[in-house]
């Protein structure tokens, strides 16, 4: 999606450790116009799908997936990544690293959320290793709901995650395939 490698490389920082700064229009201050334009091409790339649920994970997730889900006519779900007292029920649980926060979450979903009928489409905003995406895919085979299919704003394809999912038959869409980043010059380059 060129708008969103434009926007990526007008604003987007790179910092040490294959850290792709967006936080001023995809992860903390949201641009919702942008959304919109990812929303259309994640039901455009999905529309075949029967998807009648999406999936994604707190918090960064959220907001493309709400978006996005404008378009399906479908409501959001959202794995929450710590117990609280509204959490009640039965419910899922897989573990995810985050690779960001170089920490082991437990994600939950309350059972009656997520049913063996539904058909999901996983939406997040990154894809790096992958650990979120297969806690997610996790969550719903728990659920012996179907993976629709996975997508993401931005995908490291010079990390592992997007390879394995798709090794698995995963469909994975991504916008924006960052192929390399510089935290020297601050170069980053897409797969075509």
């Amino acid at each position: 999606m060129r708008l969103l490698e434009e926007r990526i490389r007008k604003d987007g920082i790179v910092k040490p450790g294959n850290v792709l700064k967006v936080d001023s229009f995809l992860n903390h201050q949201m641009d919702v116009e942008l959304f919109g334009e990812m929303g259309k091409e994640f039901y455009r790339l999905f529309r075949d799908r029967k998807v009648n649920k999406i999936l994604t994970i707190e918090a960064s997730g959220i907001g493309i997936a709400c978006i996005a889900a404008q378009y399906f006519q479908v409501p959001v779900v959202f794995a929450k990544k710590s117990q609280s007292i509204n959490l009640d029920g039965e419910q899922y649980v897989a573990k995810v690293e985050s690779f960001t926060h170089k920490r082991v979450y437990d994600v939950i979903v309350a059972k009656k959320f997520l049913k063996e009928e539904d058909r999901v489409l996983i939406i997040d905003d990154f894809l790096a290793n992958g650990c979120a995406v297969a806690g997610l895919i996790d969550l719903v085979e728990a659920a012996g709901a179907a993976v629709e299919g996975v997508g993401i704003a931005v995908e490291k394809g010079f990390q592992d995650g997007g390879r394995l999912l798709r090794s698995k038959g995963i469909r994975v869409e991504s916008l924006a395939i960052v192929e390399s980043m510089d935290e020297r010059t601050g170069e980053i380059q897409f797969r075509s």
